[in-house]
């Protein structure tokens, strides 16, 4: 059997990790500013994170949720506290767009309405209805199309205004990354949170803050969204959240109550699910992983506006991009096999830096010399 080639692959079999650090299968060594797309939050093979998952595994790795699983409160409890929502109720999961998914079809349940708002750039996951509201029509299939999500321009309040002046009762919820990964590293403004809060609150409608890549501290604080001063109804969490492990969620406000059988999942919530996000939640807390994600994040975002031929430096905390003219747009390429330096890409030519929200004033330091080096020679 082949493996469904969907995937294009660079020319390089990952070893062993440890770190902001990946060794490739012939020992060589590369700097990893992308994290597997923002999903190693804490660093590669943490200490604590290993021996944490490991003693849950020698105890027990999976039982369904028909029983009780203590260690799924205490998750709860502990994602509570350190995310600033303790009196949110938590739904677990295994993916960002199955987070998503549950997300729409709560909102759905909770307001009796079928339509969605999300907006140009977006990209909220490949399933169902995830995909349908993800602004890339390549990759929605005939079967996922439907006219129930309308796309309104990004930062755009006057637009959404619009919108729901026209179609307010109708609308189930607003969806919106605090900042556009895929897109492009497109940071939503303070006022068009704002207003979407505003415009939920006046017509009954949710408001769902799409936090898989922007959330679990990248931005130096806990969700992007919080710089606006607005608390969303859903919050949708996932790849940063296990640090490599499948888990995922959605934190919902106190006022939408539950039924059972509303939502389910068959792995979602496992032991060892639950003993990888806690690790990852007592690691950001114990060594203030959001304080370093912000000042790093800062550092670095100012020195490479400093450098030239850059078009601009978009971004919040350790979620940044490179926006590059086309005559720069084998940079990342070129970092890769010239510099041994893992990046990431959005189109047409921005480099995404996502790295784990450890990484050290020195390994930034690397980056910005290599990085420096590669423009010098041009």
């Amino acid at each position: 059997m082949q493996l469904f080639d969907v995937y294009p692959l660079q020319d390089i079999t990952i070893d062993r990790a440890r770190g902001a650090w990946v060794w490739d299968a012939e020992g060589r060594k590369y700097l990893d500013m992308y994290g597997g797309h923002a999903v190693i939050s804490i660093g590669h093979t943490h200490p604590h994170y290993v021996e944490r998952v490991t003693a849950q595994l020698k105890k027990i790795g999976f039982y369904s949720n028909s029983v009780k699983m203590p260690i799924q409160q205490e998750l709860a409890e502990k994602l509570g506290q350190v995310s600033g929502k303790p009196d949110y109720q938590l739904f677990l999961c295994n993916s960002g767009a199955e987070a998503n998914e549950n997300a729409f079809k709560l909102a759905s349940f909770a307001t009796g309405r079928k339509k969605i708002v999300a907006f140009k750039g977006a990209f909220h996951g490949r399933t169902s209805l995830a995909v349908s509201a993800t602004d890339n029509p390549k990759i929605i299939a005939p079967v996922n199309q439907t006219d129930h999500v309308i796309f309104l321009p990004f930062n755009d309040p006057v637009a959404l205004e619009r919108c729901f002046s026209e179609q307010g009762n109708e609308i189930a919820a607003v969806i919106t990354e605090g900042i556009q990964g895929v897109g492009g590293i497109y940071v939503a403004g303070d006022a068009f949170l704002q207003k979407i809060r505003g415009l939920c609150d006046a017509h009954g409608s949710l408001f769902i803050a799409d936090s898989v890549q922007c959330g679990y501290g990248r931005s130096g604080r806990f969700f992007a969204h919080d710089f606006a001063g607005v608390q969303a109804d859903i919050y949708s969490v996932a790849k940063g959240m296990g640090n490599g492990f499948p888990v995922a969620g959605i934190l919902i406000a106190p006022h939408l109550k539950p039924w059972h059988g509303m939502l389910g999942t068959t792995f979602g919530g496992n032991p060892l699910a639950c003993a990888a996000a806690l690790a990852v939640l007592e690691v950001i807390e114990n060594e203030d992983l959001m304080t370093n994600a912000a000042n790093i994040g800062q550092y670095l975002a100012d020195e490479l506006r400093q450098l030239p031929g850059i078009r601009e430096v978009r971004g919040r905390g350790l979620m940044i991009g490179i926006d590059l003219p086309d005559e720069l747009a084998s940079l990342r390429k070129e970092l890769l096999i010239k510099e041994r330096v893992f990046t990431g890409e959005a189109k047409p030519n921005v480099i995404r830096l996502l790295p784990s929200l450890g990484i050290t004033r020195g390994e930034a330091d690397l980056f910005l010399t290599k990085f420096r080096e590669l423009l010098i020679a041009r």
